[in-house]
């Protein structure tokens, strides 16, 4: 075996045994500590698309770049390109019970670490376009999907998503999406166009702020399929007052 292929069959074995050891725990890779127990029981019980949790999410800044775009779309990426990520968000009340007809927003950066609607956004002026945003309506089992790219970096801020969920046009949780360290680091190393900034992120997840406010139940689990990343997250909300949950 040369040395070549040596190299690359190394660096194929590690992606395998990490994106295998993200897909059975998330959390711990990111140092943020680990679900109870019963907690993870409850989520499991419940048929949720992710054991990771069955408690209210917390709130979060909202950010300086979200725009009501009123877009209804599932694939929210308008070909900028980077590794596709499908991401699953399932919104449940803090019992666990999927919440249907909840409006689910996201939007977030793109490999470059830019937004769209933006003025003066690095090198790039986005002012009047519309990518990596968009809306979705959970179904029955609470589920919103969207197909979009996995998240780029900003100076300052680890990989994250931002997302909004209303119900009957009333915002009930203002919060944030954030993803494996590790995982963030293989791709933005090894896999275009993540690898050609020329520029080494400056901020992890125990670094960020935000992510500490947010906590283990922000952090979403990742799968490798064989054409995307799969991330799921379940998002609790608690009830309000004049709202559908009581």
């Amino acid at each position: 075996m040369s040395p070549e292929t040596s190299a690359t069959s190394g660096s194929d074995i590690a992606r395998r045994k990490l994106l295998r050891f993200l897909s059975l725990s998330p959390v711990a890779m990111m140092g943020v500590g680990a679900f109870a127990s019963a907690t993870r029981a409850q989520a499991e019980a419940a048929g949720l698309i992710s054991a990771n949790v069955c408690m209210v999410q917390r709130e979060v800044t909202e950010g300086p770049f979200y725009i009501d775009s009123g877009l209804m779309r599932r694939d929210i990426t308008e070909g900028r390109p980077g590794a596709p990520l499908r991401l699953n968000l399932q919104v449940v009340t803090a019992d666990c019970a999927p919440v249907p007809g909840a409006r689910v927003d996201i939007w977030h950066c793109d490999a470059e670490g830019i937004y769209s609607g933006v003025t003066n956004m690095g090198a790039e002026d986005t002012t009047g376009q519309t990518f990596l945003r968009g809306t979705q309506t959970t179904g029955a089992d609470g589920v919103a999907i969207f197909d979009t790219i996995y998240p780029g970096w900003y100076r300052g801020r680890t990989t994250h998503i931002h997302t909004k969920i209303f119900l009957d046009d009333q915002t009930v949780l203002t919060s944030q999406i954030f993803f494996p360290d590790a995982l963030s680091a293989y791709l933005f190393r090894s896999v275009p166009p993540y690898n050609a900034r020329g520029a080494t992120r400056d901020t992890m997840n125990a670094g960020d702020s935000i992510a500490k406010q947010a906590g283990d139940g922000a952090f979403a689990r990742v799968r490798e399929q064989p054409d995307h990343y799969d991330a799921s997250l379940v998002v609790g909300i608690s009830s309000f007052s004049g709202s559908r949950l009581g």
